[in-house]
């Protein structure tokens, strides 16, 4: 069953969004082992990192962010019907339950 969103909640909190990205083995390998000697998962590294290379570099619009945590109820029925159409859809693995 999808994420239900819910009024006044950031829909950035509660759908994940997972993806697939191509780095180049030695990169990987050099992020392996960056991950290994810090003691967190690569997926936690590349997160961090990404997070912090948005921060830096974010030149969106001012309230662009606020923008994104004003749940309406409309917004929240879309993005429940959204969430529900690419659900249903998936063809190469079944959704987690969360």
């Amino acid at each position: 069953m999808p994420l239900a969103v819910r009024e006044n909640t950031s829909i950035l909190l509660v759908i994940p969004m997972p993806t697939s990205v191509h780095i180049p083995a030695p990169l990987l390998r050099e992020a392996d082992a960056r991950a290994k000697r810090l003691g967190i998962s690569r997926n936690k590294l590349i997160v961090d990192a990404l997070a912090r290379e948005v921060a830096v570099g974010a030149d969106w619009p001012a309230g662009f962010a606020e923008e994104l945590l004003d749940v309406t109820p409309g917004v929240a029925a879309s993005v429940n019907e959204l969430v529900a159409a690419v659900v249903e859809r998936r063809k190469s693995k079944r959704p987690v339950s969360l």
